[in-house]
């Protein structure tokens, strides 16, 4: 704005800058108002751009949180342990019988960095109830399952040490699975039959949900021992097969310090020279790895979307093109009257900054709503990332900038009497 400290002629000159940039500004609304369907084709690459990069990013973030959620439903500061090396479970596509019992029981009594140790056997089997036939997954476990795994009980008893060492025919049904075999019954005490074996139920657990496509409210729970002996069938040499052992260290502080611990209890009692014949992780190994995943692919979708980015700003480029040639008498009446290269040029820039600016914040307000619609229909919570969107709106502002010079400087450098002859 105009400075009093200013002699009359630069108080005169930048009143006429102002007057002029926002009379560039006026113009280049109403030419493309008045080209309605031009204007939206040509906003169409930004919009699409910037909408599927904030909903990718926003959905990123949201399978993040839906790992982290998942991962925080197996239990708290927890240790896995599995049989085989990565390798050897890809070649057998089974899970080798490399871990028994006695290694988990090894581990509680050992390794003072532990709380909790739980084995388990699981398979799927049917689970009978008179006419009734429900396939399930079936674990045979300990009696720290509940501690270890963050289950709790809705009824009943659970699994004990006792029903462990003496092969009890008992079961703990998830809810569901409660639900479907005996309804509004009482389950408590009834007799349920998986491989005909007769199992009684001695408990329901409370609702746990879905974990890594496992529903664990339709799972049964019963001794691993009566599980090994009497249901799956025990062929390991060394003892007891188990498909995992289930770990919990004291505190978050001390989980590096419990594998150490495990790793070199195991390999000792393994006899391993060379590579370990099992695998073991925590939450974090898994969360940092599923998380780097999502990232990747969040990543991978922002930049293919990004690709409709570049492809607005080409649009940009193409149609002021066009309308450069279209709007030749325009151009040439303006510059008989006094308008300057300046002016063409500046009304011309400012219509492709209009039209990325405009794609963009369009483009924002839908990213926003498909990220809430992917929060309604997935079991993913989505967030709206502010960085998401100012990165989005910026790129798209920079490229219609950056795509319009080109048209705008053609414009500028018309000879007035040509584009009135020519028109």
């Amino acid at each position: 704005m105009p400075n009093a400290n200013m002699p009359n002629a630069q108080c005169e000159h930048a009143h006429l800058t102002d007057m002029n940039l926002l009379e560039s500004i006026k113009m280049a609304t109403k030419t493309l108002v008045a080209n309605k369907v031009r204007t939206s084709l040509t906003m169409l690459g930004i919009i699409i751009g910037n909408a599927s990069t904030i909903a990718a990013i926003g959905a990123g973030k949201g399978a993040e949180s839906y790992i982290a959620e998942q991962l925080s439903a197996l239990g708290t500061n927890v240790i896995f342990i599995s049989p085989g090396t990565r390798n050897s479970r890809q070649i057998q596509g089974q899970l080798p019988q490399t871990l028994v019992l006695a290694d988990a029981e090894a581990i509680a009594a050992q390794v003072p960095s532990i709380e909790g140790v739980s084995a388990e056997l699981n398979g799927s089997h049917v689970v009978r109830y008179r006419n009734k036939n429900f396939s399930s997954l079936v674990f045979g476990t300990t009696a720290n399952f509940l501690s270890v795994r963050n289950f709790e009980l809705a009824k009943g008893r659970f699994i004990t040490d006792l029903d462990v060492k003496h092969n009890n025919q008992v079961v703990a049904l998830g809810s569901e699975l409660a639900a479907a075999l005996f309804g509004n019954t009482e389950a408590i005490g009834q007799k349920v039959r998986i491989e005909n074996v007769s199992l009684e139920v001695v408990g329901v657990m409370k609702p746990k949900g879905t974990s890594f496509g496992t529903n664990y409210d339709e799972t049964a729970l019963l001794p691993i021992t009566t599980m090994a002996n009497q249901i799956a069938g025990n062929s390991s040499p060394y003892g007891l097969a188990v498909s995992f052992i289930y770990a919990t260290a004291r505190d978050e502080e001390t989980m590096n310090v419990a594998q150490f611990q495990i790793e070199n209890l195991l390999r000792l009692r393994h006899k391993i020279i060379d590579e370990n014949d099992f695998v073991i992780s925590s939450q974090k190994d898994v969360l940092k790895t599923l998380s780097a995943v999502s990232t990747a692919l969040a990543l991978l979708l922002a930049a293919v979307a990004s690709i409709s980015l570049l492809v607005g700003g080409i649009g940009i480029m193409n149609i002021m093109l066009v309308s450069v040639s279209e709007r030749t008498q325009e151009i040439g009446l303006r510059k008989a009257i006094g308008a300057s290269q300046r002016d063409i040029l500046i009304q011309f820039v400012i219509e492709a900054v209009i039209l990325s600016v405009a794609g963009g914040a369009i483009g924002t307000a839908l990213g926003i709503s498909s990220i809430m619609l992917i929060a309604k229909v997935t079991p993913f919570q989505p967030g709206v990332s502010a960085t998401a969107i100012a990165l989005a709106t910026t790129v798209s502002g920079a490229i219609g900038l950056f795509f319009g010079v080109v048209p705008a400087k053609q414009a500028a450098k018309l000879d007035p009497i040509v584009a009135l002859r020519s028109s």
